[in-house]
């Protein structure tokens, strides 16, 4: 059961920093680009994370929690100003 929480919070990781790495590329905004970075090195906690919670699981969600921490959101500039749910989610921007 730890093993699906931990994948589940890689998956979420992994999908905003793909978020961030879209956004960055459309924008060049250096917030979004930080913000990829710090989602790299949380993955790569998480996946550690994850490998730890087949031989213990409290260390292994501590890790991945540490990850979670890693990934927190920082400052950001606005670029979503007539964007949908469903448009910030996949990232679609107004600033080209």
């Amino acid at each position: 059961m730890y093993q699906y929480i931990a994948i589940a919070a890689y998956c979420v990781v992994l999908f905003l920093t793909l978020r961030d790495i879209r956004i960055f590329r459309r924008t060049r905004l250096p917030s979004y680009r930080k913000g990829a970075l710090k989602g790299l090195v949380a993955s790569t906690v998480i996946l550690a994370g994850i490998i730890l919670v087949g031989m213990n699981a409290e260390l292994g969600l501590v890790i991945v929690f540490i990850g979670l921490y890693i990934n927190r959101k920082g400052v950001r500039e606005n670029v979503f100003n007539d964007a949908t749910t469903q448009e910030r989610l996949l990232g679609k921007t107004d600033i080209e």
